[in-house]
């Protein structure tokens, strides 16, 4: 099977086969056989291409690991499980983001509890003003996922309610620089928010309403995969998602 996150890393990082080749002290045609046939490198090939490339070798490799040691980092990077969204401590949403020095990231069907915050708009401005790429994804209100996440939790049209709402409430953050809104229709099986390489993540139950359901604090240990896979689901959402129509805002 073709080792298509190796492709990946290449294009992004603009680096030829023959480029990584010369780097890892292999000849080109050994290159493409890790790519073409997923062709699993010595472990000193591993690192000295992760390094090359600035990704994870785990990323890379992921089963470069014993099982056992991958499930171990796994449940490293577990902080804390709260049992439902409305015990995470209130300050905890707002230190959580103070952390950020280089990306911050929503993606929520509403998150009304962080939208009708003014000390959480504070805090994305000023961040903002610092550099941190901020991204903030909110469900399309007029999309069927929406309206089926409106039925799942026996609520009907109030979930697209809840969205509109926070739209308005984000309106004077649309034109702030380094803060970009999109809206999303994908079908969310967990709200994500991401600090860096920290992640709050909601997730989702059947039935069952947001506040309700329980919450991970998950943090990034090198080696492990749990938030990296969390961080791409979150980046593919955001390449299909549409910036927010001037009448949705």
């Amino acid at each position: 099977m073709a080792n298509e996150r190796l492709r990946s890393a290449l294009v992004s990082r603009g680096v030829t086969e023959e480029d990584l080749a010369e780097h890892a002290g292999v000849d080109a045609r050994t290159v493409g056989r890790w790519i073409t046939s997923g062709r699993e490198p010595y472990r000193k090939h591993r690192q000295a291409t992760a390094a090359f490339l600035g990704y994870e070798e785990d990323y890379l490799w992921p089963d470069a690991k014993p099982e056992e040691q991958r499930i171990d980092a796994a449940d490293a990077e577990i902080v804390h499980v709260y049992p439902h969204r409305s015990s995470v401590p209130p300050d905890l949403w707002l230190s959580f983001a103070e952390r950020a020095t280089s990306e911050l990231g929503i993606l929520v069907h509403a998150g009304v509890h962080l939208a009708e915050n003014p000390r959480w708009h504070r805090l994305l401005r000023s961040k903002a003003d610092t550099g941190v790429r901020i991204r903030i994804m909110l469900g399309d209100p007029d999309s069927p996922e929406v309206a089926r996440r409106g039925e799942e939790e026996e609520i009907g049209e109030g979930v697209a309610y809840k969205v509109r709402e926070v739209m308005k409430l984000y309106r004077p953050l649309y034109d702030v620089p380094g803060i970009e809104f999109r809206s999303h229709r994908s079908t969310l099986h967990n709200s994500l928010y991401r600090s860096d390489d920290e992640l709050l993540v909601n997730t989702q139950i059947y039935g069952i309403s947001a506040p309700l359901t329980p919450v991970l604090h998950l943090r990034r240990v090198a080696g492990a995969l749990l938030v990296l896979s969390y961080q791409e689901s979150f980046d593919k959402v955001w390449a299909r998602a549409e910036p927010l129509k001037r009448s949705a805002q």
